[in-house]
């Protein structure tokens, strides 16, 4: 088989773990929270938010600019975790490949 036949077939192997990887992906869920667990967020792996939860007792009208704050720093740390295990993830199937356009 000639270089670019192997090469062609190698990339048809990575693009098909890749799509596999990003269902799985998809499914897989991380949880962060903020003020000592008064907000809790779920986030997918694929960047998307599942749930945030509130505390009750965290829920105060004369707060509530403390509250979106916390909510704010829940979920973008939500956010964070996801994209590094979907970051990792997608790189255990690049495996040092320098592939331009294909990681971010």
């Amino acid at each position: 088989m000639s270089s670019i036949g192997k090469l062609m077939k190698q990339a048809t192997r990575i693009q098909k773990d890749m799509e596999e990887a990003q269902a799985a992906l998809a499914d897989r869920t991380v949880e962060a929270s903020s003020g000592g667990g008064a907000i809790k967020v779920v986030a997918k792996c694929d960047g998307t938010l599942e749930s945030v939860k509130i505390d009750p007792q965290a829920v105060n009208a004369e707060e509530i600019s403390l509250l979106e704050d916390l909510v704010l720093t829940a979920v973008n740390s939500g956010l964070n975790q996801a994209k590094e295990v979907s970051n990792d993830e997608m790189g255990k199937l690049t495996s040092g490949f320098k592939i331009p356009g294909l990681m971010s």
